[in-house]
Parts: C-alpha cells; structure tokens; sequence
C-alpha cells in the first residue's frame, strides 16, 4: 500500500472511520514518531488498528507478534480486507517461501508470527535481510508471570527487539493490572513513560452473576432472549459435551470446542462458529484468546473462572462490535470450596497470590453493589458507584442480616459432628425425619427444627455464603466442617450480610439485553444481511469481514443511492466500497 502522510486520512480511506477512538491517535503518534509504547485497551477499543494504520504509512514491514495461529488468520482476513498487504510466517502456512520472498522484496505491510518462530536464530536472520517498520507484541500480558496467560517464549522476545533498536516497538494488551503492566514495561524495554491506559470499561456489556440452580435450564433461558452468537464456558471437557447436549434442546446450532477433541474436530468447530450468525459453542477456556469475533452477543461462565484477569478477559469476547452484549456468570459455592483445595496444592509461595485472586472474586459475585465498579476497582481505576448496566444496578437487590440463620447453621454442622453435606442438615434444622436422623439419634438436639418459615429460603444462599467466606469447608467425602472464619461468626464477633435471593422467572426473548441485530424488523436489513452472507461465502471469509451488523444498520437507515454516499458510512472505506458497493446499492435500490 503507498505510504500516506496525514493519519486520519489514511483512517478514513483504509478503514472508513471519520476519527479516531479513545487513545488511538495517541498511540498511532508514537509509533509514527518511532517510540516505544505499551498500549493498556479493553477488548472492542480497537487495538489492532494502532499498528495496522503505521503499517500502511511507513516504509517497510511491521512484525506482529501474535500467541495463536487461529487469532492470527482472523487478523489477517481483516488486514486483507481493508487492502493491506499482509501474510502469516506460521507452522501450518503452505506458502512460508513466498511470504519469506515478499517479505524481503517489501511487498508486506504486516507479518504475523508466532512468540516461539519470533525467538528463533533463523527468524532473526530473516529480519537483518529485509526492512523492518514496526514491532507489534499483541496480547504482551503474556510476557509476564504474574498474567494469567504467561507464555514463556514472550520472554525471549527481548533480544530480537534490541537488535532493532531503532524499530518503534509497540506492545497492546486488554488485561493487566498494575504489577503486570510494570513487568511487561521492564521485559520488553519499555520506559514508564511510553505507557497509555486507556482504561477498562466495557460499557456495552451487561454484567450479571446468579448462583447456580440447573444450570443447563438458566442457561438455555438466557440463550432464549439472546439472539445471535454466544459462548457458554464449562469447566471440564465432559461438561461441555453435556452441556451442549442440552442446549441443542433450544433449536439453535450448538457445537463443543475442549483440547480432547481432535484437532481437525476442533478446528472445524471454530470455523463454523467464527461463520456463524447464530451458533452457540460450549467450551473450556481451551477456546477464545484465538478469536477475533466481534459479533458475540453472550458470554456464559457455566462456573467459577480462575480470576478477575481470567473473567474480564473471557466476558471480553462478547460485544467487540460496540453493540449491547451479556456476561452471565453462574457460580456455586462448591466452586470457591474446589478451589481453596486446588490452592493448598501449589507451592507455598504461590498460596497468598492464589488466595488473593479468589478473595477478589468472591467480593465480585456477593456484592450487592455495582459489579462494574468492583471489575474496574481492581485493575486501579476509580469508576462511579453505579454504571446502570449490570444486574445489581438494574435490579439494586434487598440486602438481610443473615448472622442468625448462620450461627444456627454453623451449630447444626458442629452437633452433627462436622460430616454431613449440606442436604442433611437442612433437613435437621427443618426437622425433615428420617431414617438417618433417627438413627443418628439427630431429632434430640437443640438444633433439629429451629429455623423459622421466614428463613428457610435463606438456608441455601447462607450455605453458599458460609464457603464462600471460608467459615464452612467441604471434606474428600463431601461433608461439611468448620473453616477458620466460623469462630468469629459463633461468637457474635462477625456479621454475615447477604442479598437477598431473587425470586425465580423466566424471561421472554430479547428481553436479556443482548442486541437483537434487526430491533425494527427491516426488511431492508435483512436484504443486506442476506447480500453480506453470500458476499461471504463466496470470499471465504465470516461476514463480519464484510461489514459489521452496525454498518448495515446504517445503510437501512440512510439508504444511499450512490458510491459516494455509501462511502460517507462508517465502516465502508476505500477497498470495501470498491469490491462490495454496487451489490449492497443494488439491494438498497431493489428495497426503495
């Protein structure tokens, strides 16, 4: 591509887009004026286009260090799209000899490799051969062992950098708190200086946490009122099969993405699901940091993610387009009991770290406060206390004392001998008789029916409560017995506040928050959805390559007559308009 000079006309003319967003034009100046960067942007802001704009301006190529081959081909489609010339160096790529030759004849405005090919000697030599314009370390979280994707072969990306070291170097990342920015800043040399944080709000994404009660039926609930693409993450590889299993029962395309399956399997799962207007894929988090799919209109968290850094960056997968998305997270108290046993297996200078991640989640799904301000608290920012788009916020909860009814609780586990499960001994404090109990001699104790009809509806959020803040554990038999916050709870020395639980309703379609693609049922939009899906398959490519669902909005609603005023829509830049104008007209003009 020639080199262009002034930058927001190379954005309108490449891209399409009349201005910048957010801190792009402060990082794309940078890059320009050849210094070093750490870009800090929540998924959708547009990260990619801080290095793809350069590559078009300067002379030479930009090296785009990329973790995943399937998020690297998802890059390339889209560079390819908008007219940059750009290629992938990786293991499955037929034509590595022709990428390695355009290269060195500077016919590539991008090349996407791999952190494990970027660290080897031959790629060097390759680099010393040819002109380099930029080096683009995408996904940089990965360069730290303090993230939650560290990737060792990021480590050993520093010597290739300061080989160049005239080469702007621009690292992005959408999740990293504080600690993790300071090491990718030093890993990658950095200075402090060269760090833009445009912050991390995602205010198209509606947050909403709900203890688990069949899973598979709320789940399919939220599939029913959210249209269009979705995730379900399940925390084991049989999980998900049965969880897709179920899902299939609601009429919409489901298929399983997990690490046991085979690879050509997996592989074309994911296709069909990137292609997908529709399809819904239940996985482990094996699935997501390779996809770039902006039209996911759901993310579900079957159970409890491994971190704040894990939860924001997997709910991150749903609204990249800007349009309204959900983030439902389903969680069990068994969830926090499983992983205080996972933490007391690792080594003992990684259990304050491990249990600190833990605490953080729980203050995000027992919160009777904004969920977002919680989220954006922990990776240092100072949000308001409401964002008006999250459960509590939409629906502020009703908040008990329950101390009481956990005191009796904490009783009847200690008379019964700390080793029955839960069941049990709500059966003992609502004097449920059975064999059991009358075998166990329970129906004597002081505990057996206390609890009064106003808090038997408390019994399973206070037990969920209770193990979730460590006063309660979960034996290798499944039988309850104290932690070490019971004493303090016993003793009047503790409180235990909790939301009150909602009461249980089903909710009609489109009314979970998710963005219904065509609200108006425009018979003109549908018109172009169609023109854009067979403009797909004939590419290859997913539609949103074409045009995101909001471009087409656009057009329904300015209906343009001629290539002039279908360039003057956001989204439709120079290439674009010249290989797919006439069709989308054409429909326009069969509508009007």
């Amino acid at each position: 591509m020639a080199a262009v000079s002034d930058p927001v006309s190379a954005l309108h003319r490449i891209f399409g887009f009349p201005a910048f967003r957010g801190v792009q034009e402060q990082v794309v100046a940078r890059v320009l004026a050849g210094q070093r960067t750490l870009a800090v942007m929540p998924t959708g802001a547009g990260k990619s286009l801080c290095y793809q704009l350069p590559s078009a301006m300067l002379e030479g190529t930009c090296v785009v260090v990329s973790p995943l081959i399937a998020l690297m081909h998802d890059q390339l489609r889209a560079a390819q799209a908008v007219g940059l010339r750009a290629a992938t160096l990786t293991s499955v790529d037929e034509n590595r000899a022709e990428t390695r030759g355009r290269f060195l004849d500077g016919d590539l405005d991008l090349l996407y490799v791999a952190p494990e090919r970027a660290s080897t000697g031959d790629f060097r030599d390759l680099l010393d051969r040819g002109r380099i314009a930029l080096f683009a370390i995408d996904e940089a979280h990965c360069v730290s062992e303090w993230g939650h994707d560290f990737r060792p072969d990021y480590r050993l990306l520093r010597p290739l950098l300061d080989r160049f070291p005239d080469v702007p170097r621009l690292a992005l990342t959408a999740t990293a708190d504080e600690h993790t920015r300071a090491d990718v800043l030093e890993q990658l040399g950095i200075p402090h200086d060269g760090m833009i944080v445009a912050g991390f709000d995602r205010p198209n994404i509606r947050y909403t946490i709900t203890p688990r009660d069949n899973t598979p039926r709320q789940i399919a609930d939220l599939i029913a009122r959210t249209p269009g693409p979705g995730i379900v993450y399940v925390q084991s590889r049989a999980g998900t099969e049965k969880m897709a299993e179920s899902l299939a029962r609601t009429g919409r395309p489901v298929r399983v993405y997990h690490a046991g399956l085979d690879a050509s399997v997996r592989a074309a799962n994911q296709a069909a699901f990137v292609e997908s207007e529709d399809m819904v894929i239940c996985a482990t988090i094996a699935f997501g940091m390779g996809i770039d799919k902006p039209d996911v209109r759901f993310v579900a968290h079957a159970g409890l993610p491994k971190s704040i850094e894990a939860y924001y960056q997997e709910t991150g997968r749903a609204g990249r387009d800007g349009d309204p998305a959900v983030a439902h997270l389903f969680w069990g108290a068994e969830d926090f009991a499983r992983a205080r046993q996972r933490i007391a297996e690792v080594e003992p200078a990684r259990q304050p770290g491990e249990r600190a991640r833990l605490t953080a989640l729980g203050a995000l799904v027992e919160t009777a406060g904004c969920r977002r301000a919680i989220l954006l608290r922990h990776f240092g920012e100072q949000p308001p206390e409401t964002c008006g788009n999250c459960d509590n916020c939409l629906n502020p909860p009703a908040a008990v004392d329950a101390t009481q009814v956990a005191q009796k609780y904490l009783s009847a586990v200690f008379r019964t001998g700390q080793m029955f499960g839960a069941g049990y001994i709500e059966q003992v404090l609502t004097g449920q008789s059975t064999e059991r109990s009358l075998m166990n001699g329970h129906e004597a104790l002081s505990v057996w029916n206390i609890v009064t009809a106003d808090e038997l509806r408390l019994l399973k959020p206070v037990a969920r409560a209770l193990l979730l803040k460590d006063a309660l554990r979960t034996n290798p038999h499944g039988g309850l017995e104290f932690g070490p916050s019971a004493r303090a709870l016993l003793k009047g020395e503790a409180t235990l506040p909790l939301v009150e639980p909602p009461k249980r309703e089903r909710r009609r379609r489109g009314a979970g928050g998710g963005a219904d693609a065509n609200p108006v049922d425009d018979p003109l939009f549908e018109g172009l959805r169609a023109c854009r899906r067979d403009l797909a398959k004939e590419q290859g490519v997913p539609p949103y390559v074409i045009f995101h669902d909001s471009v087409l909005r656009d057009m329904a609603a300015m209906r343009p007559a001629t290539p002039a005023a279908l360039g003057r829509i956001t989204g439709v830049g120079q290439r674009k308009l010249d290989a797919y104008g006439d069709a989308f007209l054409k429909v326009i003009a069969d509508h009007s």
